[in-house]
């Protein structure tokens, strides 16, 4: 009944407002007078005011009024009053220790020009030094005594989630203590871990430092009778080194407090630091530093030109636009779906309110339709991301992988040219590498075919007017249809998580990592060249799902089974970024290079995506995927039945295009 009684205290609306909400500058203020006022009574009721002298300063309540007002005005200007209670005792009690040095120096030379005026002092040295004691001790009381209450009722109002914090650092304890002092916050932590020793057997605001020890990790969390670890972002790469494993298989649940924005003191209600701490995501787990491109140039090149997005509502199309949008360029969204378009309308009309968003719904095989918006919008810079990714997908629909991927590309390519733009940069894939599937053959196509417009341009004129550049990288994390939203799904639901075979590998990134390499690639390339990222290490499928279900407090074959089903139509088991005619050349940027690949005569191939167009007109599938092979002969189908394709064709038969060495000008 009792603790009942205390809840509901704790949870009433006044002791909230008081709780919820730093309390009013004007109002410790007021109380710091109070106290000082007090202090000065006080010497004043035990005759500490009564001195020589006559006049004016001989009244003792003069003498505690001149004191007073010393104090009042020294408060005010050194700002004891400025700062949450609840969260800065040590600054309060620094700056109340600077209040009394301060008014007990003024009080004193005060003294002494009364002395040199009237020939006496006014104030005692005790006077003095009693009302710096009492003010003192009185101001730092009222503050201590609102940080215990405010813990009282914080401890009251709601019941908290354990945690063990990462570190015994200066920023863990300060995170730890800010935690437990939070009202109605979420976590309640129970001790700080020090990973390397240090500070052990010691307590922070009452917090005890534990010493971290691999194979006493679980022991240690039953003890303390908590099943959660909370570690700063400033930590993840300890995490990613292997760290975060431990934990994870010990059944610990990890979470990772994000940078906290500077809190706004002039705020209604008090900044939560729990809504700043997430689970930790597989994203965070790469296993290497996220790539990072601070280029000033890009936002120069952005800055008031008219760009043009295809595919823009798409994964890679929309993180581009967002880019570009936080650079202040004009931006055409170009794209067939309506929703996601209409979704992008909204989302860029809320975040970038003064960027002019110019929305173009459009399929890029619509040659009409594509003339029209180039003609209207006249772009300076066009990116390339409109086409269809999906493996099995695409290799049951040859026509529609060539008609987007290949025809699509040209005619942006093409209207790039008749329309003048100054750069079009395409977004490629690793599967274009030694295709085993239609996908990856269709985007290989298209690379040949803006490389060799690009070429041939030159060739006619020693500065064509339009500069190709493809940029080519592997999986991006969270993207549409990628294993990772699967894999989320398929847990959520309770498993189980199909992966297709236990050794297939794959290169990851992030989707702002790939788009701002994309803008760094556009923003550096001359022409002509193929850009290659560098994505890092591979990453076991099999391994990512393990991870993924230890990330959900589960533990894979027990709750969560994973099942194999087998390699998809054209899928490979480890992806490539270059292949083995090509070699790479540095760039500037260590993350990124050029591939230096062979050039193909445009003529050439113009005749090929020639009738290329004719078979999709035929819807010929069988014929469509030959004539790929004949343009890529290293395009060998995998796990597919386009593997027929092959034999017919043979190693002999494949009418191999003019091969041309080109020489890439950094």
């Amino acid at each position: 009944m009792k603790k009942e009684i205390l809840n509901a205290i704790a949870s009433s609306t006044l002791v909230r407002n008081f709780v919820d909400r730093p309390s009013p500058k004007w109002m410790v203020y007021v109380a710091d007078l109070v106290m000082i006022a007090f202090s000065c009574l006080v010497t004043l009721a035990f005759g500490y005011h009564t001195g020589t002298g006559e006049g004016i300063f001989a009244n003792p309540w003069t003498r505690s009024a001149i004191a007073f007002v010393v104090y009042a005005i020294l408060s005010a200007g050194l700002g004891t009053s400025r700062y949450i209670i609840r969260l800065s005792v040590i600054e309060d009690t620094y700056r109340i220790v600077l209040l009394v040095l301060t008014a007990t120096v003024s009080l004193s030379l005060i003294n002494f020009a009364c002395y040199m005026v009237v020939g006496y002092y006014y104030l005692s040295f005790w006077n003095v030094v009693i009302i710096g004691v009492m003010a003192f001790s009185l101001m730092l009381l009222m503050r201590l005594s609102v940080k215990y209450f405010y813990v009282v009722m914080n401890n009251m109002a709601a019941s908290k989630q354990r945690v063990i914090v990462l570190g015994s650092a200066i920023n863990s304890f300060f995170l730890a203590s800010a935690l437990k002092s939070e009202f109605e916050g979420r976590f309640n932590p129970v001790a700080l871990l020090s990973m390397g020793g240090k500070n052990t057997d010691s307590t922070v605001n009452g917090i005890p430092v534990v010493s971290f020890n691999k194979e006493r990790v679980a022991e240690l969390f039953r003890f303390y009778k908590c099943d959660t670890l909370l570690f700063l972002s400033t930590q993840l790469e300890l995490m990613r080194e292997g760290t975060a494993d431990v934990f994870l298989q010990n059944g610990i649940k990890l979470l990772m407090l994000n940078q906290v924005e500077e809190f706004d003191l002039n705020s209604k209600t008090m900044p939560s630091l729990s809504s700043h701490v997430h689970n930790i995501r597989i994203e965070d787990l790469l296993g290497r530093e996220p790539i990072r491109t601070e280029n000033p140039a890009i936002r120069s090149m952005m800055c008031s030109q008219m760009v043009m997005i295809t595919g823009a509502a798409g994964s890679i199309g929309s993180e581009i636009v967002r880019q570009v949008a936080s650079m202040g360029g004009e931006i055409v969204l170009l794209d067939q779906a309506e929703t996601p378009m209409h979704e992008m309308q909204l989302e860029m009309e809320a975040k970038f309110p003064n960027v002019k968003i110019h929305l173009f719904v459009g399929d890029v095989t619509n040659y009409e339709r594509m003339d029209h918006a180039f003609d209207k919008y006249r772009p300076r810079y066009v990116y390339h991301a409109a086409a269809y990714k999906h493996v099995p997908m695409m290799e049951r629909n040859p026509p529609e992988a060539v008609l987007t991927n290949v025809l699509g590309t040209k005619n942006i390519a093409d209207l790039s040219v008749k329309y003048g733009v100054e750069k079009f940069v395409m977004v490629s894939t690793d599967k274009a590498v030694n295709p085993t599937n239609v996908m990856g053959a269709s985007k290989r196509i298209a690379e040949i075919y803006v490389q060799s417009l690009f070429f041939d341009l030159s060739r006619r004129s020693d500065r064509p007017s339009t500069r190709f550049i493809t940029t080519r990288f592997g999986n991006v994390l969270g993207s549409n249809g990628s294993v990772i939203p699967l894999f989320r799904k398929q847990i959520e639901q309770g498993g189980p998580v199909t992966i297709t075979h236990r050794n297939i590998i794959r290169y990851f990134m992030t989707i702002p990592e790939a788009c701002s390499l994309v803008l760094e690639a556009g923003c550096m390339g001359k022409g002509g060249e193929i850009f290659v990222f560098d994505m890092g290490e591979p990453v076991k499928i099999y391994d990512l799902a393990l991870r993924m279900i230890s990330l959900s407090a589960l533990k894979a074959g027990k709750d969560i089974e994973i099942v194999e089903t087998g390699l998809r139509p054209g899928e490979k088991l480890y992806e490539e970024l270059l292949n083995e005619k090509e070699r790479t050349i540095a760039t500037h940027h260590k993350k990124i290079m050029i591939a230096r690949v062979r050039s193909y005569a445009y003529e050439e191939v113009c005749v090929h995506i020639d009738r290329l167009a004719e078979l999709v007109k035929r819807g010929a599938s069988h014929d469509i995927v030959a004539e790929m092979k004949h343009m890529v002969p290293e395009f060998k189908s995998n796990n597919s039945i386009w593997q027929t394709v092959d034999n017919e064709i043979g190693p002999d038969d494949s009418e191999k295009m003019t091969e041309t060495e080109i020489a890439i000008n950094i």
